[in-house]
């Protein structure tokens, strides 16, 4: 498995800020802290980081540079922070996927999550939807599982990548409907809209955010989403759960600081965070593009980590899906 491919598809379009947000006056070079996200520049994610990090530069009286370092699927970002001095001065922003599906699927484990890195905050979330073409004759998801057991021979999904989570939850799916199902990996969600539309595809899981533009055009249609509850950017949609499916599997972003880290930096970047993420202006620019902000404790972050863990772990194990370090 090509690990370039690893997390494709997770990420939304970017609001083109800047890449240093800095304190005002002279307490501003009080010290200098990077924030590492381990993804392209551009992206839902390093949006939000950009965005964090002008609010939090003046609360915190530092400097704070997003720096983006790909590569690896994340792993390149992460191991650069796991293996930082504990002194505040890197702080990683990623996905929660890669902090527990990373693990999952490398053949060995490059870093513990538990062990090796401080948790900080969860920071925003987002969501993925089951997706169909206008070809398809269903009005909703239990009339589409219906419509893939009257046609076994067009029972193919899109995924944006091998090794996600819309892999996983469409391993998930073919178990609980007792359809088997053949999964098509793309590099990313729009070629899976292109051939939902055009008819090549019975149906996609992909990001709700990606979805969304082509949902409300009419050239595609949501018909469930996989979040605990409906979602704020397309209410009219039942989850999962209300469709019969004891599947919840959104994903979101957190932050975390190097084990060894000082707790009380790590408790006054938290709240920095919380707060610019309450900010009604943050928020408004957040939900633009699909993310719904958050803000938690570390504990919290820490019970939302294994719980996915939990959940994620004997579907990831049940598929045999590994990748070569």
């Amino acid at each position: 498995m090509d690990r370039r491919k690893f997390m494709a598809g997770c990420l939304g379009g970017g609001l083109g800020l800047p890449l240093l947000a800095e304190a005002g006056g002279a307490q501003a070079q009080a010290g200098l802290s990077k924030i590492i996200f381990p993804f392209a520049a551009g992206a839902g994610g390093d949006t939000l980081c950009r965005l964090i990090a002008q609010e939090m530069a003046p609360v915190l009286q530092r400097t704070i540079v997003v720096e983006n370092r790909t590569g690896g699927d994340g792993l390149i970002g992460i191991k650069a922070v796991k293996g930082a001095n504990p002194d505040g001065s890197m702080v990683l922003v990623t996905t929660g996927p890669t902090m527990y599906l990373l693990p999952m699927v490398e053949t060995t484990p490059s870093f513990d999550t538990a062990k090796d890195f401080m948790p900080v905050s969860l920071l925003a979330r987002f969501e993925f939807a089951v997706v169909i073409g206008p070809a398809i004759d269903a009005a909703d998801f239990k009339s589409f599982v219906a419509w893939l057991k009257a046609h076994p021979d067009k029972t193919s999904f899109g995924v944006p990548s091998n090794g996600t989570i819309p892999h996983f939850m469409g391993s998930k799916l073919e178990k609980d409907l007792g359809i088997p199902l053949t999964r098509v990996p793309y590099r990313g969600s729009a070629p899976i809209l292109n051939d939902l539309i055009g008819g090549h595809l019975s149906f996609g899981i992909v990001t709700l955010a990606d979805a969304l533009p082509q949902h409300r055009a009419k050239g595609v249609k949501i018909i469930a989403v996989s979040s605990a509850e409906r979602s704020p950017f397309a209410p009219e949609v039942p989850t999962l759960k209300e469709s019969g499916i004891a599947l919840v599997a959104d994903a979101w972003y957190g932050m975390w600081l190097p084990v060894g880290s000082p707790p009380e930096f790590a408790g006054k970047l938290g709240a920095a965070a919380s707060a610019a993420l309450a900010k009604p202006e943050v928020k408004e620019k957040l939900t633009a593009i699909g993310l719904i902000p958050v803000g938690s404790s570390p504990d919290e972050l820490t019970k939302e980590l294994a719980a996915n863990t939990a959940f994620w772990q004997p579907i990831v194990k049940a598929t045999g899906y590994k990748i070569e370090n």
